[in-house]
């Protein structure tokens, strides 16, 4: 039987940020390229902008540090906000006024996991841009230190996205993770020993993609790829038919059909004990009924992998995968290895080791990507972007399932991005209740975890 490529692998080091200021120019040069012809937005706009141009004026002035926590629907979102700060910001600042230092660049935070999928060169890049990464699934003292010191000491604001990786959603924030509020006033603590006055600013930003011209011949053709490969009658659309009611049909109908072919797949090979699919129809099933039981599907799927790595299945679906993913990790890049000492009985079973945790975690991928899947965001409302959304997170799952790359996405037309600032939140009156005791810590950053949330869902919703 030959062997998948997934071998053991040496432990992954922490990639301490670099700063260049050439390849700071060169970003700048190079990010509308880059968002032109291998993206397919062609237009970025932002509102709100003055409080921005404004913040970062006080911010070169030293009265304040900023933290820019980001939406983050797409992969799509590093490259436009590098579009904020590198083009919007300092063109808006020119027009009004306001005089602001070249470059007016921003320090960010990334999953150390994008640099294995999108190479060793990201990595690179990342670091010379000032990048700084961190681990998701456990406590990651390098990357939370790096993160730490840039926010406190760096020389451009940080940014970072806090619900943690994209959802595929223009209109839904998964849970925001409370490490970004930690590192506020973890800033504001720092800034007071060394006896400085800056005021720590959280901004939040809304990031939403609209088609220029809503795509529903291309949502037709994907949809009716994905009803081939999902084993069903392709149904033939005329211009009369390409409606949002009979396409909301066939989305339907291929949702409820993957949920219980997948259903079945759990409950015959991985032994799952899924009661509400049991001798169900995909068409006579609700929305209601579609939500909870896509719900436990997904439940069961992360006990597939919780099982395998002894991992409690404690926390949010979003923790969970988290932990699953650290798990694997601990499995193919050990850190209790030499490899060039191993012998060759011992580096066979390490492989095999890798290999069986890179399979696992296949189960942990799919959960990803219907994190914020409810079964009625289309129904709700049948807008081109939504249907959109849905039909490549279904597409998603199909290539996973096929052994594709999930990254390799169809573009099914032009967007334009809109970028909203919204009301800044200080630390300042927070900080007296942080620093009164462990418990008042810990409830003031879940206190402002949830006001970065409302923030976010409010600027949402007026846009």
């Amino acid at each position: 039987m030959p062997r998948s490529l997934q071998q053991v692998q040496p432990p992954l080091e922490f990639i301490p940020p670099a700063l260049d200021r050439k390849a700071v120019y060169f970003l700048r040069a190079t990010v509308p390229l880059w968002l032109r012809f291998r993206t397919p937005i062609c237009q970025v706009e932002a509102k709100n902008i003055e409080q921005l141009a404004h913040l970062y004026q006080q911010f070169q002035d030293g009265k304040v540090r900023l933290l820019l926590a980001f939406r983050h629907p797409s992969t799509d979102d590093p490259a436009t906000m590098m579009y904020l700060m590198h083009h919007l910001l300092p063109r808006f600042a020119k027009q009004n006024g306001i005089r602001l230092q070249k470059p007016t660049h921003a320090h960010f935070m990334y999953d150390r996991g994008i640099p294995l999928w999108a190479g060793e060169i990201v990595g690179w890049m990342y670091s010379k841009l000032g990048g700084t990464p961190i681990h998701r699934g456990k406590l990651d003292r390098a990357g939370l230190r790096s993160a730490r010191d840039l926010f406190a000491n760096g020389q451009f604001p940080l940014m970072a996205a806090p619900e943690g990786a994209t959802n595929g959603h223009n209109e839904i924030i998964s849970p925001l993770e409370p490490g970004i509020s930690q590192l506020g006033f973890w800033c504001a603590e720092d800034l007071q020993k060394a006896g400085r006055s800056e005021e720590v600013i959280v901004v939040p930003i809304g990031l939403q993609y609209r088609y220029i011209t809503p795509p529903w011949a291309e949502i037709e053709a994907l949809l009716g790829e994905l009803e081939v490969d999902a084993g069903l009658n392709r149904v033939e659309s005329d211009e009369k038919k390409l409606n949002e009611r009979h396409l909301y049909h066939r989305l339907y109908r291929l949702a409820a059909h993957l949920l219980v072919e997948m259903e079945e797949f759990y409950r015959r090979f991985y032994h799952q004990p899924l009661k509400t699919g049991e001798n169900a129809k995909p068409h006579k099933m609700t929305n209601e009924e579609f939500a909870v039981r896509l719900q436990e599907l997904l439940n069961a799927a992360l006990q597939v992998p919780e099982e395998y790595f002894n991992v409690l299945p404690k926390g949010t679906v979003i923790d969970r995968c988290r932990r699953l993913e650290q798990a694997a990790w601990d499995c193919i890049y050990r850190e209790d290895l030499t490899l060039d000492k191993l012998s060759p009985l011992q580096r066979g079973l390490a492989d095999l080791v890798a290999e069986e945790a890179h399979l696992r975690i296949w189960h942990m991928r799919i959960v990803e990507s219907f994190v914020a899947v409810t079964g009625q965001y289309v129904f709700e409302k049948p807008t081109a972007e939504r249907f959109a959304e849905a039909v490549l997170i279904l597409g998603d799952t199909m290539t996973r399932i096929k052994g594709g790359n999930p990254f390799h996405r169809p573009k099914l037309g032009k967007q334009s991005a809109l970028i909203t600032i919204g009301e800044s939140i200080s630390l300042s009156d927070r900080w007296n209740t942080y620093k009164k005791d462990r418990r008042s810590a810990k409830q003031a950053v879940t206190d402002l975890t949830q006001d970065l949330q409302d923030a976010m869902e409010t600027i949402i919703l007026n846009v």
